[in-house]
């Protein structure tokens, strides 16, 4: 089967395809034949190098963190999924080291929820990673109705679904981007302000007393503090921009998890049309250089998908 390895930190064109051996299940498992893969920053941060000091040597890294497809074989002990079922899953890349990003990827059967009807696969494969870390991102930070949430980075994926998920949850949702991404974002019922350097002033003068959390997916750290109100909540998507506290703020580092109990409820709100998915561009899998190259341009709105 078809791989995407990493055998050598660098460009775009460092991402290859080589043939590996067909996994098979284990205990608990499931194979799935990958129909659509997301490229994500990650993927990109790792193909460049960004994290060589964090990962072991090895002779190769293969990248993927989700995938959509159909379960092609089952392991030992899994009686909810069958041969046939189209489902989407996680698995965290840093636990793993080994993605999903090839023709075929096994997961554990319990980090696999059936796909969202209505979607496209490669639609469906935009959801695992983003809406998870969304879903818990906002269980974290445990607002009631009502409560504001400030979210930076809201154009980008993990913002964009953050946003969507908080106001339906009946949550004030502040959100915090370019001038040009004004529109798409106040069509989620969301108020707008434009990153920069006044935006922390901005945003005071929508909530005068602080936000009650903030989502910092746009990795500004610190300087959004004075955003947020006395013990209040911070969360940060990576540790590098988590913030020490001041004023009694509670910050929190999310770390998804998977969790295919709760990747089905992103999968029933995408289904009921309460969580839009948006796709940049889509490439067959042996142009994954290619995906690479468009994810490293600035200001990419929607996922870059693989297609199998």
């Amino acid at each position: 089967m078809r791989a995407v390895l990493v055998k050598t930190f660098g460009g775009p064109e460092t991402a290859e395809i080589a043939e590996i051996d067909l996994p098979a299940p284990g205990p608990g498992q499931v194979r799935i034949r990958n129909q659509a893969l997301a490229v994500h920053p990650a993927d990109v941060a790792v193909r460049a190098g960004f994290l060589a000091a964090l990962l072991p040597e090895q002779p190769s890294f293969r990248l993927g963190w989700d995938t959509a497809g159909i379960v092609d074989a089952v392991g030992e002990g899994v009686e909810d999924l069958r041969t046939g079922d189209p489902v989407i899953g996680l698995t965290h890349w840093f636990a793993t080291r080994n993605g999903t990003h090839g023709d075929y990827a096994v997961l554990p059967a319990d980090a696999v929820a059936p796909a969202p009807a209505g979607l496209t696969a490669a639609e469906a494969a935009t959801l695992p990673l983003n809406g998870l870390t969304a879903l818990q991102a906002l269980d974290a930070a445990d607002l009631r109705e009502g409560q504001t949430l400030l979210v930076t980075g809201a154009a980008g994926n993990l913002g964009h679904f953050a946003a969507q998920l908080a106001r339906y949850r009946g949550l004030r949702v502040i959100a915090v981007a370019r001038a040009t991404d004004r529109d798409p974002l106040t069509a989620l019922g969301a108020e707008f302000v434009e990153a920069g350097e006044d935006a922390v002033a901005a945003v005071r003068a929508l909530v005068p007393a602080g936000v009650d959390a903030v989502l910092d997916t746009a990795l500004t750290g610190a300087a959004l503090l004075p955003a947020v109100r006395a013990e209040g909540t911070f969360l940060a998507v990576r540790p590098p921009a988590a913030p020490e506290s001041e004023r009694g703020i509670r910050i929190v580092v999310v770390n998804v998890r998977p969790d295919g109990r709760q990747l089905g409820e992103v999968t029933k709100l995408a289904e009921d049309g309460r969580l839009a998915t948006r796709i940049a561009a889509a490439y067959p899998l042996d142009r994954v250089a290619d995906a690479h190259a468009h994810l490293d341009r600035a200001g990419v709105r929607g996922a870059v998908v693989l297609t199998v």
